[in-house]
């Protein structure tokens, strides 16, 4: 009996979706979305609020009246990606193609997704904090373990820099191993754990004034990454790769509050080998939208250490 491609291919999609913020470093940022509008395909909508501030209160003719506008913003998520992959019924037939599928799938999306959309999101934000050129918010020429450096003075310098800036909620740093060991061995095992949550999941992670750290492989934390299309001569393994000119991050200082991100998989169709018309085999089609954006009034609270000189 054939297997119900349609339930399978919606079970595969949630499945993923729960997956990829729950194994992405950068995960906690989809939890700004939750306002955003999003019914299937590349565009979202993101709420902009404005309120007026305080006026003096009148005696006689009481409060000065207040507006609130909430108006939506259609964004659009660059970031399309896809893959299509086949299965030879010789090697999987009805009975194991869930499970042979789904271990696939959760590999792909393991060793290829979830690092390029780390490092798509980072370098972003990365990006929009050095182009706004905020006094103060991005230090060069940093290496952790220099001779007479300091880990915790970098970090706590990150942290106040962000404060001065008058963000007081919540904070978050991503910092490479690197980082985070030079940190350790300065603080010879008097560091902090808080509990972080991601995705519905509490870690212990190790913090600095409270401020959670996420290590984060080095390979996800460089100020601009170049795409491979899958299909040009030299990007057929698809893919991210360094940018050409990109400095390597040390670590980031931001609130939670900073980033709207958004992971999106399309609609997953899986033709079984009777209706695939290309060859006797299963196909399944992976297609993935995502982005970030950080609203322009907050591109002043992203601190960010860069291992390299400026220049």
């Amino acid at each position: 009996m054939p297997i119900n491609t349609l339930a399978t291919a919606t079970l595969f999609q949630n499945t993923l979706d729960k997956k990829a913020v729950q194994e992405a470093v950068t995960g906690w940022m989809d939890a700004n979305a939750g306002q955003v509008l999003y019914n299937g395909g590349a565009e979202v909508k993101i709420p902009k609020m404005s309120i007026q501030g305080l006026g003096d209160y009148d005696r006689d003719n009481g409060y000065q009246k207040g507006g609130i506008t909430l108006e939506y913003e259609t964004r659009k998520m660059t970031q399309d990606r896809g893959r299509m992959f086949q299965l030879d019924p010789v090697d999987v037939n009805e009975n194991n193609f869930v499970t042979t599928a789904a271990s696939a799938m959760g590999e792909f999306q393991r060793m290829h997704v979830i690092p390029e959309i780390d490092a798509y999101r980072l370098s972003k934000i990365a990006t929009e904090a050095i182009t706004a050129e905020k006094a103060g918010m991005v230090e060069y020429g940093y290496t952790p373990g220099a001779e007479s450096t300091s880990a915790l003075r970098k970090v706590k310098e990150g942290i106040k820099a962000v404060r001065e800036m008058g963000y007081n909620g919540s904070l978050l740093i991503h910092a490479t191993s690197d980082f985070i060991m030079e940190l350790e061995l300065e603080l010879a095992g008097k560091i902090t754990v808080v509990t972080f949550s991601k995705g519905g999941i509490n870690t212990q992670v190790p913090s600095v004034d409270g401020v959670p750290l996420i290590s984060t492989p080095s390979n996800r934390m460089y100020t601009a990454i170049e795409i491979q299309d899958g299909k040009s001569v030299g990007q057929e393994a698809g893919g991210y790769k360094k940018g050409e000119s990109a400095k390597n991050i040390n670590f980031m200082v931001l609130p939670m509050t900073t980033p709207i991100a958004v992971t999106k998989q399309d609609v997953m169709r899986i033709f079984d080998p009777n209706v695939n018309q290309r060859l006797n085999a299963w196909q399944m089609d992976y297609r993935r939208f995502h982005d970030i954006w950080v609203l322009d009034n907050k591109l002043d609270s992203i601190y960010l250490s860069i291992k390299e000189a400026k220049g």
